[in-house]
């Protein structure tokens, strides 16, 4: 009694074309078929943003998408003076 078997399904396939008609399952399934490609190109949409949103975040942070580039942020090229000292601030 817990499960169906293929005979109860076409009864009850046969019962829902006769309450419904084909007309109104057939729009059904292209309804159904609409809401699903709608929820595939969403969470395809959202994923791109992500994307996109973790890319600025790298770039930002100055970590290189390309393992081999160099870091946008390098110290190499900076000199460091010495802190001034009280004495040469004295007129």
């Amino acid at each position: 009694m817990g499960s169906f078997s293929i005979t109860h399904w076409l009864i009850l396939l046969v019962v829902v074309v006769v309450v419904f008609g084909t007309s109104k399952l057939k729009n059904a399934g292209k309804d159904l078929g609409g809401a699903v490609k709608g929820f595939k190109e969403a969470v395809k949409d959202e994923e791109v943003e992500h994307a996109k949103k973790h890319r600025v975040l790298d770039h930002d942070a100055g970590i290189p998408t390309d393992p081999h580039a160099t870091p946008a942020h390098t110290t190499d090229d900076i000199e460091i003076s010495p802190a001034p000292t009280d004495d040469q601030h004295r007129v």
